[in-house]
C-alpha cells in the first residue's frame, strides 16, 4: 500500500480543478468561434388582419392641384372595424378644386382591399355635388397603394394614390 498524505490530496484536488477550468475556458473559446445569425423580414403589416387598416392614412405625395380627371391629397381616418371590414372619414381634392368630404370603407382579403368612398364635393365655382370613388387597393407593411375610378359633377376621375399610415 502506498501511503497517502494530506498534501497529495490537496495537490490532486487542485490539478482536478485546473483541468475543469481549462476545459470550461476551451469550450468558451470555441463557442466564441461559432457564430449565430438571425434574420427577420417584415413583409406584412405589423398589425394583423383588418386591425392593420385602423388609424390615419394620408397621401404620400405632396399636395398639388389635381388635373381635371384626377384626385389628390387622400386622407382616410379608419375608426371602425367589423369582421374583415374597416370604415371611417375620407377627404380628397378632385377634378381641379372640388374639396371632397365623406366616408370610405374597405374589405380586406389577404393584402387586397376592395374599397369605396362616397362624399360631397364643394367648390367656389360649382354647386355642391355627390362624388363616388371605388377601387381595389394593395396593403403593404407601411402603405396602401390605391388605384381609383369615380364620378364627380365635373366628370369622371381615375388614378393611383399611395397612402402612408400617420
Amino acid at each position: 500500500m502506498i501511503p497517502f498524505s494530506s498534501t497529495q490530496g490537496f495537490h490532486q484536488e487542485n490539478v482536478m480543478k485546473n483541468h475543469v477550468l481549462a476545459i470550461a475556458l476551451s469550450a468558451a473559446a470555441l463557442g466564441g468561434c461559432v457564430s449565430y445569425e438571425s434574420k427577420t423580414s417584415l413583409t406584412n403589416p405589423t398589425a394583423t388582419g383588418v386591425a392593420s387598416l385602423i388609424g390615419n392614412w394620408a397621401s404620400a405625395s405632396a399636395t398639388v392641384i389635381p388635373a381635371p380627371s384626377t384626385c389628390v391629397d387622400f386622407k382616410w381616418n379608419a375608426t371602425e372595424q367589423t369582421g374583415s371590414s374597416a370604415k371611417g372619414s375620407f377627404s380628397a381634392t378632385c377634378a381641379g378644386d372640388l374639396k371632397v368630404q365623406g366616408t370610405a370603407s374597405g374589405t380586406l382579403s389577404g393584402t387586397t382591399i376592395a374599397w369605396s368612398a362616397n362624399g360631397t364635393a364643394v367648390s367656389p365655382t360649382v354647386p355642391t355635388c355627390a362624388i363616388t370613388l371605388t377601387g381595389t387597393a394593395e396593403l403593404t407593411a407601411t402603405s396602401i397603394r390605391v388605384p381609383y375610378n369615380g364620378n364627380t359633377c365635373l366628370g369622371p376621375v381615375s388614378g393611383v394614390e399611395v397612402l402612408n399610415k400617420k
